[in-house]
């Protein structure tokens, strides 16, 4: 007899609780947030496999953007004011010796001036590209260890391990293939950051800030 009277009050209760339904909270997109234009997408030129559980960087195409974005996620997680065990600095992570030759001399101040690390990117950039310059009209299209040679893999490495390291590289086809104390080699680099247009770099001989 108990059991068939909570039984029946259990039903009672659930209808009860059925008969208010359910709603939806009316939440409203502040203004400020809404998007009232169309987006320019830039899309892959190989299909991205996404695996699960896996940090990534917003993906921003294949352009300049794109590439120091997917850089700077790889070196520190875009965090400009970062600094490793090592005492590389900011979003890109630039060692002191580097700075100078880009004729910064206040370490203090590149770590807390974001604009300053991305003009100092820009011109490391260029001076990268300049001092490739012949390897690049030289290697662009080949393939080293499987791998096609591209101008972003070279300069993305070059920003890893310096242009000289590259050039050995290149010229050894793949040899001589440095690796820094964290064990990230040139050649993951090439091929990781492969595929990007960096047409919007001007090679520059010596550039400063």
């Amino acid at each position: 007899m108990g059991r068939c009277v909570f039984f029946f009050c259990s039903l009672v209760v659930l209808l009860i609780l059925m008969s208010f339904g359910f709603s939806t909270p009316n939440y409203r997109v502040p203004e400020s947030l809404r998007v009232t234009q169309q987006t320019e997408y830039l899309y892959p030129q190989q299909l991205v496999v996404l695996k699960p559980n896996l940090a990534i960087p917003p993906f921003l195409g294949t352009s300049y953007v794109g590439f120091k974005e997917a850089l700077a996620f790889k070196e520190s997680r875009g965090n400009y004011f970062s600094m490793n065990t090592l005492g590389y600095l900011g979003k890109y992570q630039f060692g002191i010796g580097t700075l100078q030759l880009m004729g910064v001399y206040n370490a203090t101040r590149f770590l807390n001036d974001p604009v300053l690390q991305e003009k100092v990117f820009y011109t490391n950039m260029s001076r990268n590209k300049w001092i490739l310059r012949r390897d690049i009209q030289r290697f662009v299209g080949k393939r080293i260890g499987g791998v096609e040679i591209t101008e972003s893999g070279m300069l993305a490495a070059a920003h890893l391990a310096g242009p000289g390291n590259v050039k050995k590289y290149l010229r050894s086809w793949g040899a001589r293939d440095t690796i820094d104390v964290y064990g990230t080699a040139v050649s993951i680099y090439i091929k990781k950051f492969s595929g990007y247009d960096l047409s919007h770099v001007s090679p520059k001989k010596n550039p400063k800030i």
